[in-house]
């Protein structure tokens, strides 16, 4: 891929210098580390707004669900579970 865009930031002196000293003990152009950085940080960002969008899905779905009627509240959720850990309890 060819590399027309330049990017330009400031950070602490020391910093460049030690992270400089790592990408050459790792014999990689400081440049290509700082892409690889940034290629991680863009697909964590994705990965993160991937799912916040999902779990949103899911909430809305559970909220339509409750609304229309068709849900389970916590109660009788609790209820199951109770029995189904009664259950488990006389088996042991």
């Amino acid at each position: 891929m060819p590399k027309e865009a330049v990017f330009t930031m400031k950070l602490e002196p020391a910093l460049r210098d030690e992270f400089m000293s790592e990408a050459k003990a790792t014999h990689r152009p400081a440049s290509q580390v700082l892409r690889d950085l940034m290629r991680e940080f863009v697909q964590r960002q994705r990965q993160t707004r991937e799912y916040d969008e999902f779990l949103l899905r899911k909430v809305q779905a559970a909220r339509l669900s409750m609304h229309a009627g068709s849900g389970t509240s916590n109660d009788e959720v609790e209820a199951q579970f109770a029995a189904r850990r009664a259950k488990i309890a006389d088996l042991a």
